[in-house]
């Protein structure tokens, strides 16, 4: 395999043993994300097909929810900036031109790798209150929702992408021979 995904490099220096599947989700959607910038239009960005979420929203969404569980994970409460920033969401890949929705996923994946080099294996079960009603978890649970929901994300991407330029046909996409 000449380009491995993530996961099959080995160890990542600088990071804890137990956050590696985390480091190696984000290193991977960042790898990929960065790869899915060269090929997407502002045209497909903005593009919902058939009522789907747009890319620029997927794209929005793992900026702003990383930036939120990150806050959580700190024992932190969101800021009325993240807030609104979760309320806009939606229209988010419609108002900011695709450059920028790149440029800040990309920038908020780097900041929570940083992020992931100063958690110590002796904070991963604390308790943490996530949201309004202060919902349990704890540092590890976030930081595993924080990469199964930003590759989810990544996977929606690249979906909504084969959608939109007409790659609707499933044997097409798995590349199955139906003459046999």
């Amino acid at each position: 395999m000449s380009n491995p995904e993530a996961w099959l490099l080995g160890k990542v220096k600088g990071f804890s043993d137990a956050l590696m599947p985390v480091v190696h989700a984000l290193v991977q959607a960042r790898r990929e994300i960065a790869a899915l910038r060269g090929e997407i239009s502002t045209r497909q960005c903005r593009s919902g097909p058939g009522g789907a979420a747009a890319i620029g929203f997927h794209i929005a969404h793992i900026t702003g929810s990383l930036d939120r569980l990150f806050t959580y994970v700190r024992g932190e409460s969101l800021s009325p900036d993240q807030v609104n920033y979760f309320h806009k969401e939606k229209c988010m890949g419609l108002e900011h031109s695709r450059d920028e929705l790149f440029s800040a996923v990309l920038g908020r994946i780097d900041i929570c790798l940083e992020a992931l080099r100063e958690i110590s294996d002796r904070q991963l079960l604390e308790s943490r209150a996530v949201g309004r009603e202060q919902l349990p978890s704890n540092v590890i649970g976030l930081l595993f929702h924080s990469a199964e929901h930003t590759t989810m994300h990544v996977g929606q991407i690249r979906t909504t992408l084969k959608v939109i330029r007409g790659l609707a046909s499933a044997d097409h996409n798995l590349g199955c021979d139906r003459g046999t």
